[in-house]
């Protein structure tokens, strides 16, 4: 009887020991089962996850702003300080120089106008046309034989001009070139011999020939083409903006079978 009842609570104590290691042992299997699921069934419990946005980046531009120091450093286009062309007019005196001198008065008039293509600052090409009234002295109309008479010259004159700025109001320039001078006059009428032998003016009036008055008695006219030369110089004083006073200073020479024409004329006009 006693060993029955011994043998009992050694049933018991095996039996709780095995139902305890039962117990335990049920976490280690969910947690077997749990980690032998397959992905795929691990990825459908977990929760799906909503995908982010990518932020746009602004397309890049194709034209990108200079920055402070390119635009310092990039080269500045330099501002034209002379007008590509520049016209002029005046009008003035001319003084007779040479042979001229011996048969026209001093003082008369003169006109000019020009153009003048400028390369620089400092450089050009002008072109002017000049004319220049040529009264005849006393002295020649004697020699003539004539009451009166009506002479001038138109002058053609091709030059570089070096202009030379002095001051912001003042500046000058300086004209030296080749020229071509039509001279042209008329006696109101003679009492010279036609045939006669020619003297001192009617040499340099230009209707001479071998030495005499031509038999036609056409020398109350006389025209002579000459080609020469003519150089000077001005000085200027700014009126405007675009527009200068000039007081200019020419000598000009044209010759052709040894009869000359020399002039001296001094011109105020304005240029623009």
């Amino acid at each position: 009887m006693i060993r029955k009842f011994a043998a009992v609570p050694r049933l018991g104590i095996v039996s709780c020991a095995v139902l305890m290691a039962m117990l335990a042992g049920s976490p280690n299997v969910q947690a077997q089962q749990t980690s032998t699921e397959p992905p795929a069934q691990q990825r459908q419990a977990q929760p799906p996850q909503t995908e982010q946005p990518q932020a746009q980046q602004p397309a890049p531009s194709n034209s990108q702003e200079a920055s402070p120091e390119e635009t310092e450093n990039a080269p500045k286009k330099k501002v034209k300080d002379y007008k590509t062309w520049s016209f002029n007019a005046g009008g003035g005196i001319n003084l007779p120089n040479g042979t001229t001198k011996d048969f026209v008065r001093g003082g008369s008039g003169a006109l000019a106008a020009g153009v003048a293509r400028n390369y620089g600052k400092y450089f050009g090409l002008r072109l002017d046309f000049q004319w220049d009234n040529l009264p005849l002295r006393n002295s020649a109309l004697e020699l003539a034989q004539a009451p009166g008479a009506t002479s001038h010259v138109y002058s053609f004159l091709l030059d570089p001009i070096f202009n030379i700025p002095v001051s912001q109001n003042w500046g000058g320039y300086a004209v030296i070139g080749p020229a071509f001078y039509h001279r042209s006059g008329k006696l109101d009428s003679s009492a010279a011999v036609p045939g006669s032998a020619c003297n001192s003016f009617f040499g340099w009036w230009g209707s001479c020939y071998a030495g005499s008055l031509p038999l036609s008695g056409k020398f109350l006219n006389a025209s002579e083409n000459q080609f020469g030369l003519n150089f000077g110089g001005g000085i200027t004083r700014k009126l405007r903006p675009n527009m200068d006073l000039y007081l200019e200073f020419r000598y000009l020479h044209g010759a052709h079978n040894g009869v000359t024409t020399d002039l001296r004329p001094i011109t105020l006009g304005v240029r623009w």
